[in-house]
C-alpha cells in the first residue's frame, strides 16, 4: 500500500488576509468611527481614550473670568447675609428696608451659586463649565430685569442701581461670549 501523503498544511496568514483582519477589528470594536467621529487605532486607545479629545481648548481669560465671578458672587452673598441694610442702601439709595429676610435669602441663594462657581473653576469638563456660564448669564439677566422693573415702579433713578444695570449687562455679554467659545468644536488639524 502506498502511503497516503498528508495534505499540505494550509497556513493562514491573518496579517495579509484582509477579510480576516477586518473581521477581527470589527469584533474588537476598533477601526470604525465612534459617536464623536473619532477612529480608534487600537483597543487600548479606545478604552483609555484619546487625551486630546478630552482636552478643552479654553478661550483666553476664561479662568480669570471664573475666578472674578466666584469672588464677586461670594462677596455679595456674604454682604447680603451679614449686612443686608448696607447692601440695599448701596443699590437703591434708601436708608431703611422693611424686612431683612428677603435680602438674607438672596444672600443664601448667591452663596449656593458661588459654591458652584468655585467648583467649576477647578474642573476641565466642558459641560460643567458651560452650565456654570449659562447659570451665571441667566442670573445676571434676571437681576437686570428685576432691578429695571424696581426702578421703573419707584420712578427714581439711583446711581447705584444704574451702575448695577450697566455692570450686569456687561457681565451677561461676557458670560454668553465664554459660553459660546467653550461650546465651539475645535478645528481638525
Amino acid at each position: 500500500m502506498a502511503a497516503k501523503q498528508p495534505p499540505p498544511l494550509m497556513k493562514k496568514h491573518s496579517q495579509t488576509d484582509l477579510v480576516s483582519r477586518l473581521k477581527t477589528r470589527k469584533i474588537l470594536g476598533v477601526g470604525g468611527e465612534d459617536d464623536d467621529g473619532e477612529v480608534h487605532r487600537s483597543k487600548i486607545s479606545q478604552v483609555l481614550g484619546n487625551e486630546i479629545k478630552f482636552a478643552v481648548r479654553e478661550p483666553l481669560g476664561l479662568r480669570v473670568w471664573q475666578l472674578v465671578s466666584a469672588v464677586m458672587f461670594s462677596g455679595v452673598a456674604i454682604m447680603a447675609l451679614a449686612f443686608p441694610d448696607q447692601l440695599y442702601d448701596a443699590v437703591f439709595d434708601e436708608e431703611s428696608v422693611s424686612s431683612k429676610t428677603p435680602i438674607r435669602l438672596y444672600g443664601g441663594a448667591l452663596l449656593s451659586i458661588s459654591l458652584i462657581m468655585w467648583n467649576a473653576l477647578y474642573t476641565a469638563e466642558k459641560v460643567i463649565i458651560r452650565w456654570t456660564l449659562l447659570t451665571e448669564a441667566c442670573y445676571f439677566a434676571v437681576q437686570f430685569l428685576v432691578t429695571t422693573v424696581s426702578l421703573v415702579e419707584s420712578s427714581r433713578i439711583a446711581t447705584g442701581a444704574v451702575l448695577l444695570l450697566v455692570s450686569r449687562a456687561l457681565f451677561i455679554l461676557i458670560s454668553i461670549y465664554y459660553y459660546y467659545q467653550v461650546g465651539r468644536r475645535p478645528k481638525k488639524v
